[in-house]
C-alpha cells in the first residue's frame, strides 16, 4: 500500500520538530539556562552557601529564576554563617525583589546565622531544622594587631598621612579612644540596620528583637519559640510548601540553579577566595570591613 506523500511529509516535519525541541532543551540544560522549557510549573532552588564575600553569582541565580515563567516559587537553601555586610545586604535585596514576583521560602540547613539569617528574613516563610544553628544577630569589625610580632623580628613602621583618621585600624599601633568611638558608631549604625530589618520582616517589636540580638545563637527549635522562624522542617518540606503556596498540584518538580562553569582562572580566583574565607573564619580580618558573621 503506497503512503500518501502529504502524510509522510507531515510525519517527517513532526519528527524534525521533536528533535529540534529536544536539542534546544538539551543545550539549555548544558548551558544552565533554565528559561521556560519546563513542561510543568516548577520550584527553583537557590543555594546560599559558605562565607558570603561576593554576592554576584547568587544574585545572578536569583534574577535568572525571577525571569523564568516556568518557575512559580523559589526555595533558598541557606547553609551560611553570614559574611560581609554588603554581600549579605545585596543578596537580601535581590530576594526582596524576587518576593514581588514569586513565592519564596527560606530553608535553613546546618547554619543560617547572622548575614545568612538576614537573607532568610526576606522570604515569605522561614523553615529551620530543629538542630539548625541560627540567630547571631549582630555586627562586628575586627583589626589585627601585629606590634608584638614586629618587635620580635625587629621591624618598625613609619606613617605619613593627610588626616588623623587615615590609618585608622592600623595593625602596627594601638587604636586611640577617639578612633574606637568612631568605629563603634559605624558598627552601631550597621547593627541598627540589621535589627530594624529583622523587626520589620518578622513583624516583631524592635524591643523584642533587641533582647535577642546580642550575638547569641539559637537552635532551630529555640528560634521557632522566639518567632525568628515560622516552622520546623527540612528542604523537602520547604519545596512542598513552596509548591502549595504557588498553587502547584501534587509533588512539584524541582530545578536547581546551575553553577557557572569554572575555567582555570576562575578556579584560581575561587581558591584564593576560599583561602581568604578561612582567614576571616580564623579571625584574621585584615580588611577591617564590617561583618554579619557567626563565629
Amino acid at each position: 500500500m503506497r503512503r500518501h506523500p502529504f502524510v509522510l511529509g507531515c510525519a517527517i516535519l513532526l519528527f524534525i520538530g521533536v528533535i529540534f525541541f529536544a536539542l534546544i532543551y538539551f543545550f539549555a540544560l548544558i548551558k544552565g539556562d533554565g528559561r521556560s522549557l519546563h513542561l510543568r510549573a516548577t520550584v527553583g532552588v537557590v543555594r546560599v552557601e559558605g562565607i558570603l564575600i561576593d554576592s554576584t553569582d547568587i544574585v545572578d541565580q536569583i534574577e535568572e529564576f525571577a525571569g523564568d515563567d516556568g518557575i512559580k516559587a523559589v526555595v533558598l537553601r541557606i547553609n551560611s554563617p553570614g559574611g560581609g555586610v554588603v554581600a549579605s545586604q545585596e543578596i537580601y535585596q535581590s530576594v526582596r525583589e524576587l518576593v514581588k514576583k514569586k513565592k519564596v521560602i527560606a530553608s535553613m540547613g546546618a547554619v543560617a546565622a547572622s548575614g545568612g539569617y538576614l537573607i532568610a528574613t526576606a522570604a515569605d516563610r522561614i523553615l529551620a531544622n530543629p538542630g539548625t544553628i541560627t540567630g547571631s544577630i549582630s555586627t562586628v569589625m575586627q583589626f589585627a594587631d601585629i606590634q608584638e610580632l614586629m618587635r620580635k623580628v625587629g621591624v618598625r613602621s613609619s606613617v605619613v598621612k593627610s588626616g588623623k583618621f587615615k590609618d585608622i585600624g592600623s595593625p602596627v599601633r594601638d587604636m586611640t579612644a577617639e578612633e574606637k568611638q568612631l568605629i563603634q558608631a559605624i558598627v552601631d549604625d550597621i547593627y541598627d540596620q540589621f535589627t530594624r530589618t529583622v523587626s520589620e520582616n518578622r513583624k516583631l517589636p524592635l524591643e523584642v528583637i533587641l533582647n535577642l540580638a546580642d550575638g547569641r545563637i539559637f537552635s532551630g527549635r529555640q528560634a521557632l519559640a522566639a518567632k525568628l522562624v515560622d516552622e520546623l522542617g527540612g528542604i523537602q518540606d520547604a519545596v512542598a510548601l513552596a509548591g502549595r503556596m504557588a498553587g502547584i498540584e501534587g509533588k512539584p518538580p524541582v530545578v536547581y540553579a546551575a553553577k557557572k562553569k569554572t575555567n582555570l582562572w576562575r578556579y584560581l580566583l575561587e581558591s584564593a577566595t576560599s583561602a581568604l574565607s578561612d582567614k576571616i573564619q580564623d579571625g584574621v580580618a585584615e580588611s577591617g570591613g564590617a561583618l554579619y558573621i557567626f563565629r
